[in-house]
């Protein structure tokens, strides 16, 4: 027992984490943590995104680059993937995103937009580093969409 008390104590201590009473600003706290975990050799722009699902709970993605770049994922996609791998409850109330490498906002690509349009509910608020906020309809006016195709 006393192994374990050390154990934590010392993951404590090595892993501080800042208690933020607001949820949608610790979004952003929890996107830079994971942030840190980027794989970004050939960019260095590490970016981390957390989305919550319609039932408050979180998930995280940062970016993952490969040599060849359009292989390449985003940390709002892997998110949103993420999310919707572990059976998170559609459509995602909130996401953030935010980049430890950037001097100013970090803006959500093309491709990040058109996925957050599809699984974000409308009035979503899309939180990006330096405290900006949009919806998907704001970041992406002109989405593609498809209706369902009925059998």
């Amino acid at each position: 027992m006393a192994h374990l008390r050390e154990h934590s104590a010392r993951y404590t201590v090595a892993c501080p984490r800042t208690l933020v009473d607001d949820l949608d600003a610790a979004l952003l706290v929890q996107a830079r943590d994971v942030a840190a975990r980027a794989y970004a050799p050939y960019s260095h722009f590490r970016v981390g995104a957390t989305v919550r699902d319609a039932h408050g709970r979180v998930y995280v993605g940062c970016n993952v680059e490969s040599v060849s770049y359009g292989l390449t994922i985003c940390a709002e996609r892997n998110a949103i993937f993420a999310a919707l791998a572990a059976g998170a409850s559609r459509p995602f109330s909130a996401l953030a995103v935010t980049c430890l490498d950037a001097s100013g906002p970090c803006m959500p690509c093309g491709a990040c937009r058109q996925v957050m349009e599809e699984h974000l509910a409308t009035d979503a608020p899309v939180y990006v580093g330096g405290g900006q906020r949009f919806t998907a309809a704001q970041l992406l006016p002109h989405a593609f969409k498809m209706e369902p195709h009925a059998e």
